[in-house]
């Protein structure tokens, strides 16, 4: 085993030159370990930095006490001290402007080696001329003489981050380094003598992996591992989060914006409407608060500029059926791989519930209508008021070679009220009327049932129609809301009153004034969503009634499955499997009800490239496990705390009365 010892000052490096030494010999294939031991934790104090080499592996974790060679940093630190304990064959390469034989009365019979590393380390701009670092000068002079190569140490500087200046500085070295045997002593230069040997032609070993040798010590150059940060694998969508934020950090938001668009081609309208999944798994919130991912996306869309559509032809021949997130994000991907799509919405317009169902005030026209035209711009052919029932989807697979039903949620899910005069109004139907203005609330008292995103955007657009009073009924509590917290949290500050553990049964009208009964819930036991089940409470007075005018239910959605061939079979990657002259994929809610527009997206991407795979063979969605980072693979140590950086918001007394954006 060879020991080094290293003396030098804190700022100096030397615990990174005992890392680069190291490393060297770890290239050779060699077991090696380093560490340093610090008197204080500030520039200048004395620190002691330790090398061991060895071809065994390495199992001793004591300092050394007996180096075989020893190597000092600073010029302040040469004299008798250093000696102790070296043995009498050691190297002392010393940071020194005089030759070694100026070194003779300190150190007889040794071998002396000496380069000026200040002034090289000062001419290459390596810290100051306070502090000058010159660890990696030093690497040069170490080099020649343990019999390196320069190359060696040249490949191991730049693939440890220490190019440029670093290595011109240790070249310089390498070369001027002088050294002197001084009378008394011969010196033997073990390291020197630390070589590979060749591997034959016919080595068993020859071409394989390198041999792992562990221990309880850490004696391997440990490798770099990629790890998957927690926002790209919570993002619904498959955005690179990372990726796009960095980009977003260098003020590059084209760049940043044409990262989105490989996923998803709706960035500003998840940038204002997404639940952001990759905020909540953020590691920052464990250190103050994560990043605000959501406004960056929204805000590289309004700013980046977005690029012209490249389109290429294929013979194959597409349709989607549904303009929804889904549709729009499968029409985008497949009009990118050169696919005729063609798009038929049984709407008078384009964009499903990104239209009829999500209110002005969170997403403005303009934005829907500027990402609907970047999609429609790749050639996609939009055909609206064109329902397709059973009969019309056989008939689309005889003219198509592919199909996909992203049709979203058709089925409003109803509660028997027993109203008969009109009082009581789906969700969905009613943010429909309120797009396209033909809803009256004003003066009313409006009761909205459901405790989704449905049941709060009816809620605050009954307060900007308005409404006398607007008062949300849910039957499990405020905690276990499906809806995005933050917009929850915005309609209770407009006024929207919250009643948690309530559910109606009834609703008489007399006259012009409607009784809805309603009872008190209290949780019982877990469902199957994992939320505890909301059951009548039988308390004296749980049975209460509230006057209203207008009653709107948001009890959610579901699929209206009809539109499928007779004896249907659903596979994992959404095919159809039927009697349909083409293919027949499904996907978005109408696939998988995940309630967002990013699960939406994220459903026509996959859908499309699975599609894809059928049609050709080729495989874009390679499986994979990826390896999560958490918190704990973090050094945050040299990070500053820092609020999250928000977007302004209009003054809850314009909120009330506009459907101006409220971000």
């Amino acid at each position: 085993m060879i020991e080094i010892t290293i003396y030098g000052r804190g700022g100096q490096g030397g615990v990174t030159l005992a890392k680069v030494i190291a490393t060297c010999w770890f290239a050779r294939g060699k077991h090696v370990q380093a560490f340093g031991v610090y008197a204080a934790e500030r520039s200048g104090a004395p620190i002691q930095a330790y090398v061991r080499i060895d071809d065994a592996e390495i199992t001793n974790h004591n300092q050394i006490r007996q180096p075989d060679h020893v190597i000092v940093l600073d010029p302040t630190l040469i004299g008798g001290g250093i000696l102790a304990g070296v043995k009498p064959t050691g190297a002392i390469i010393l940071n020194a402007p005089e030759p070694p034989a100026a070194f003779a009365n300190g150190f007889p019979g040794r071998f002396v080696a000496t380069i000026d590393a200040t002034s090289i380390a000062i001419e290459h701009g390596l810290g100051t001329r306070a502090v000058p670092i010159v660890n990696t000068t030093m690497m040069g002079a170490v080099a020649q003489i343990f019999g390196l190569t320069f190359d060696e140490v040249s490949a191991t500087m730049i693939d440890l981050g220490f190019g440029g200046a670093n290595v011109e500085a240790a070249r310089k070295a390498y070369d001027r380094v002088e050294h002197e045997k001084l009378p008394g002593v011969t010196a033997h230069l073990a390291v020197a003598k630390v070589e590979t040997e060749p591997v034959g032609l016919l080595d068993e070993n020859a071409g394989g992996p390198p041999k792992i040798r562990t221990g309880s010590w850490a004696t391997r150059r440990p490798e770099r591992q990629t790890l998957t940060p927690p926002c790209n694998h919570s993002c619904p969508a498959g955005n690179n989060v990372q990726k796009f934020v960095q980009a977003t950090a260098r003020a590059a938001y084209t760049e940043a914006l044409e990262v989105l668009l490989e996923t998803s081609p709706l960035p500003g309208i998840c940038g204002r409407v997404c639940p952001a999944p990759c905020m909540a798994a953020c590691n920052r919130n464990e250190f103050d608060e994560g990043v605000n991912v959501r406004e960056l996306e929204r805000f590289v869309a309004d700013h980046g500029e977005w690029p012209a559509p490249v389109t290429r032809v294929w013979r194959e021949r597409v349709a989607i059926i549904g303009s929804g997130p889904a549709g729009l994000s499968a029409g985008y991907q497949l009009a990118r791989l050169g696919y005729q799509v063609s798009l038929f919405e049984a709407s008078d317009q384009l964009g499903g519930v990104l239209r009829n169902g999500i209110p002005e005030y969170r997403l403005p026209r303009e934005v829907l209508d500027r990402e609907l035209g970047f999609i429609l711009m790749h050639g996609i052919n939009a055909y609206t008021d064109a329902r397709i029932d059973r009969a019309a989807l056989r008939d689309l697979t005889r003219h198509y070679a592919a199909v996909f039903v992203a049709t979203g949620l058709q089925e409003s899910r109803a509660l028997e009220l027993g109203d008969s005069s009109g009082t009581v109004r789906q969700g969905i139907e009613f943010l429909e009327g309120v797009h396209r203005g033909v809803e009256d609330v004003r003066g009313e008292r409006v009761i909205v049932v459901g405790g989704g995103n449905t049941a709060i955007d009816a809620a605050r657009s009954a307060r900007r129609l308005g409404a006398a009073s607007v008062r949300i009924l849910y039957r499990r509590s405020h905690a276990e809301m499906p809806a995005i917290p933050e917009e929850v949290a915005a309609a209770i500050d407009e006024g929207v009153e919250l009643d948690e553990l309530v559910l109606p049964v009834s609703v008489k009208r007399d006259g012009d004034v409607a009784a809805l009964t309603c009872v008190r819930m209290k949780l019982g036991e877990p469902d199957a969503s994992g939320r505890r089940r909301p059951v009548r409470d039988d308390a004296p007075g749980a049975e209460f009634v509230i006057e209203c005018d207008k009653v709107i239910l948001a009890l959610g959605q579901s699929a209206d499955l009809s539109i499928l061939p007779e004896g249907n079979e659903i596979h994992g990657d959404g095919e159809v499997i039927g009697i349909t002259a083409a293919p027949v994929f499904i996907g978005g809610d109408f696939g998988k009800s995940e309630g967002t527009v990013a699960a939406a997206i994220g459903s026509g991407r996959r859908a499309a490239m699975n599609l894809h795979r059928v049609l050709t063979e080729e495989d874009f969605l390679m499986p994979e496990e990826p390896r999560v980072a958490t918190f704990d693979a973090l050094n945050m140590r040299t990070v500053a705390h820092a609020q999250r950086h928000r977007g302004a918001t209009i003054p809850r007394e314009l909120r009330e009365q506009t459907f101006a954006e409220v971000h």
